[in-house]
């Protein structure tokens, strides 16, 4: 079994989780934020999430993404040896560490783009990047790239030997320095694919059992997602399906797009494949926003821990943490704060210790068993393990006929349950029944 097949996923965005300033000086002394992370690793063991995939932490000019050293974690959080403690104390806890790699551009304040901002063309690096004559908002007196029309986001040229040498070599002083198990891959729609398939070998030399993962918006994934290049990518297709299914009470949306990818006919695309899978991140608003009814929170954090694929907590979301993306994206990002457990941070504590200990539901098949506009049930089966899952999204009490024979767990209450009767479910409840 890969190490990541049952990885349960708490996703954290540094520089706001540690209450960063906004803007690097690059001329202060480095401010040991990032170990504030180390008080926090009782809790998210609490949680039951076995991996912590951190956004940006590299030295960049703003919000991360932005990169200005590939070689040095941003000041704002710290220096290389706060960041090792960091990662050697969720190592000794069992928890497996995943960092951003923002390969697709840089920041203006990364030194091989202002050698090319002195020197123009003659600088031995304007083939690192996309440029040529004319101008940019900047005045530089050339053109560049930008991402999507972002020029403070510097587009890197993938094609070249040296530019893919330099970022490979830095991969390389991650995983020595850091011991880092597996890479997010930032915007690998725009990556160069052949770029991905020299990464995939790299990282394969490198370490054993690396994960790569990409984020990835429409599409068919498996351009990305294939033996040759990316482990994982981010199922973008299904998170909107899981808050609008609730939202409109029509669950018809969400069971339609996991039949498509995970079903068991023959057009189906993605079986036997993980899929990054998220209620919330970084860049869209909080699920608690979201959500019209609140109550609805436990049947959409049941269906993320239980459909396939591998699940993902967003840093206080287990407390119920608002955040609308219209109000920016710091409104997305606040400083961590400790909240006192509520019953959904309990109910993702028990799905995240049913998705890494059950094989049915971190490496099992799908098939859909019942479908309302608010009702949804399905299974998963791994051999002689299997789960059954319901959820009743209405404020009425359902009654689900599945048909399963014999008696399965409700992992959720540990009450025996035999399926081959009908069951009776609450306003807004959810159920996984389990028999390994």
């Amino acid at each position: 079994m890969h190490p990541f097949s049952n990885a349960c996923v708490y996703h954290i965005y540094p520089l706001g989780f540690c209450g960063a300033e906004k803007e690097n000086d690059f001329a202060s002394e480095p401010k040991s934020r990032i170990l504030s992370v180390i008080d926090v690793i009782p809790h998210i063991k609490s949680l039951n999430l076995n991996t912590v995939y951190f956004g940006p932490v590299f030295e960049s000019s703003r919000h991360g993404y932005d990169t200005a050293d590939y070689t040095k974690i941003d000041r704002r959080l710290g220096t290389n040896d706060d960041f090792k403690k960091v990662c050697d104390a969720l190592h000794e806890n069992g928890i497996k560490v995943v960092v951003d790699g923002v390969f697709n551009h840089v920041g203006r304040d990364f030194d091989k783009f202002i050698d090319v901002i002195n020197n123009k063309f003659s600088s031995r690096y304007k083939d690192w990047f996309c440029v040529r004559d004319g101008n940019t908002c900047y005045n530089d007196g050339f053109y560049y790239e930008g991402w999507e029309g972002h020029y403070e986001l510097v587009k890197l040229n993938l094609q070249n030997p040296e530019v893919k040498g330099y970022l490979k070599d830095c991969i390389t002083g991650w995983v020595r320095e850091f011991d880092i198990d597996g890479i997010r891959l930032d915007v690998a729609y725009s990556l160069d694919l052949q770029f991905l398939k020299e990464l995939r070998g790299h990282c394969d030399w490198l370490k054993k059992d690396f994960w790569l993962m990409g984020e990835t918006l429409h599409g068919d994934y498996n351009r990305w997602m294939n033996p040759e290049m990316l482990d994982s990518v981010t199922n973008y297709e299904c998170y909107k399906g899981k808050y609008s299914s609730f939202n409109s009470m029509n669950m018809f949306e969400i069971s339609y797009s996991i039949n498509r990818q995970f079903g068991s006919e023959q057009w189906c695309l993605y079986r036997g494949k993980k899929l990054y899978c998220f209620a919330d991140n970084h860049d869209v608003s909080r699920i608690a926003s979201i959500l019209t009814r609140k109550e609805h929170l436990f049947g959409v954090y049941t269906l993320l821990f239980t459909m396939p694929g591998i699940p993902s907590v967003y840093y206080m979301s287990e407390f119920g943490q608002q955040g609308d993306k219209s109000q920016g994206d710091d409104a997305l990002r606040p400083q961590f704060e400790m909240c006192g457990r509520t019953a959904i941070t309990e109910h993702i504590s028990k799905l995240a210790l049913a998705h890494s200990e059950i094989p049915a539901l971190y490496d099992g098949d799908y098939k859909q068993l019942l479908v309302t506009n608010k009702q949804y049930a399905f299974a998963r089966c791994c051999g002689n393990s299997e789960a059954v899952i319901m959820i009743n999204a209405e404020e009425n009490p359902f009654t689900f006929s599945v048909g399963r024979g014999g008696s399965y767990t409700d992992f959720l209450t540990g009450k025996e349950t035999d399926l081959s009767q009908s069951v009776t479910l609450g306003a807004y409840e959810s159920r996984v029944y389990v028999r390994k």
